[in-house]
């Protein structure tokens, strides 16, 4: 089973006000994957900071329900839905998510649509 990592465990869904990572279904923006990309059915391994000492903190396990390509590049008006998905997947607003994408994938995302995954937890760690 594959990782699928969060640098924060705190992103809020601004829609709903709580923790993204608390709802039953959340979100995240991915790039495809070099080896095999995110695919519709796949269970993955949550992690929060995957990259540290001792593998970091495991969260559980959700299912990727939808895949959805997104391009990053034009900022969407407040009618647009990739807008409201900003929103939704723990950013204030759209130039906040794009800063962030931007800060931490640099020219990439001028050059490659981004997945819009939604999971669904199957199993949490702390149930």
């Amino acid at each position: 089973m594959r990782i699928l990592g969060f640098s924060r465990k705190d992103w809020k869904n601004y829609l709903t006000g709580r923790p993204k990572l608390e709802q039953n279904t959340f979100t995240t923006f991915r790039f495809a994957r070099k080896d095999k990309d995110w695919e519709v059915g796949e269970a993955v391994q949550v992690v929060y900071k995957p990259r540290r000492k001792g593998g970091g903190e495991r969260l559980g396990v959700a299912e990727i329900t939808s895949k959805e390509s997104r391009q990053m590049v034009t900022p969407p008006l407040e009618s647009d839905t990739l807008y409201w998905e900003a929103k939704a997947d723990g950013f204030a607003n759209y130039n906040q998510m794009w800063e962030w994408l931007y800060s931490v994938y640099r020219n990439r995302i001028f050059n490659e649509p981004m997945n819009r995954l939604t999971l669904r937890w199957v199993k949490r760690s702390n149930q």
